[in-house]
């Protein structure tokens, strides 16, 4: 059999000319696709920080509109190199579907960012509590919720659990009441400890005067008599008041000579032959 080498040679040139050119162009739409997203995304970001966009939804966005920009980006390279688009369309969806039971948590840590941001239980900048972890909420990615505790640790919980926990949000409401138990002792005027306590609530301007301040005796211990003490503050000022009424409580007991009792135990000594 005689094989004509200018013929095979003409047809691999005309295979080189053809593909080579699809392939350059998929490169060239590579290269300028990713370029453009970059850009576009970017451009999509600034401008819902301009329009006061919650922070925790910008980077969510963000990601969901990369992801599909890319995808679309990945179909116009397919479409370039010549596939077929129903042939495409099948190896996608069961490429789809491999991944998809391959990354089942991510998707359901997708899903859960998608109830977060639609229900919205806390925002950037909240401090709150998920399932006994607690820390300001930073932000909302499209797989995990980022918070920053108070001793700057970074935590990122997974958002399939995040919308399924309990979630406290200590700084949604504009005013927390402050409650505390202090125990004095059997021996000392307990409406004399009472009396300390309200003027000091009194004289701190960052007690609410509504809903009104309460003291009374709430419990008589093994070895205390304790008050119940509830009064309303703003929530930025909740834990400066916290701390500050510990110190000036502790200080003013003792300048008025009332005790604060701690347990104790007496030990008897037998001397046995």
């Amino acid at each position: 059999m005689d094989f004509d080498l200018e013929e095979i040679w003409a047809n691999v040139e005309d295979l080189i000319v053809s593909y080579g050119i699809k392939i350059i162009g998929a490169v060239v739409l590579l290269i300028i696709g990713s370029w453009l997203i970059k850009r576009i995304v970017s451009a999509f970001g600034k401008g819902l920080k301009k329009r006061e966009v919650d922070a925790t939804i910008i980077p969510t966005v963000k990601g969901v509109v990369k992801i599909t920009l890319y995808a679309a980006l990945f179909y116009a390279i397919i479409m370039q190199l010549g596939v077929e688009a129903s042939g495409f369309l099948a190896v996608f969806g069961a490429a789809g579907l491999a991944v998809g039971l391959a990354l089942q948590g991510s998707l359901s840590n997708f899903a859960g960012g998608i109830l977060i941001l639609t229900l919205k239980p806390f925002k950037a900048g909240d401090y709150v509590e998920i399932d006994g972890t607690g820390g300001s909420v930073y932000g909302v990615s499209i797989i995990n919720t980022v918070l920053k505790t108070p001793d700057n640790r970074t935590i990122f919980l997974p958002n399939g659990k995040v919308a399924s926990a309990n979630i406290t949000n200590f700084t949604t409401e504009p005013t927390r009441r402050w409650d505390k138990v202090f125990g004095i002792g059997y021996g000392d005027d307990f409406d004399k400890a009472k009396s300390i306590i309200m003027k000091l609530i009194e004289n701190d301007d960052r007690f609410l005067k509504e809903p009104a301040p309460f003291a009374r005796v709430g419990n008589l211990g093994d070895s205390s008599v304790d008050i119940t003490v509830r009064a309303w503050v703003n929530t930025p000022d909740y834990w400066d008041v916290n701390w500050d009424m510990i110190e000036n409580v502790k200080k003013e007991f003792d300048k008025q000579g009332i005790s604060i009792p701690f347990p104790q135990r007496d030990v008897h000594l037998f001397n046995q032959k």
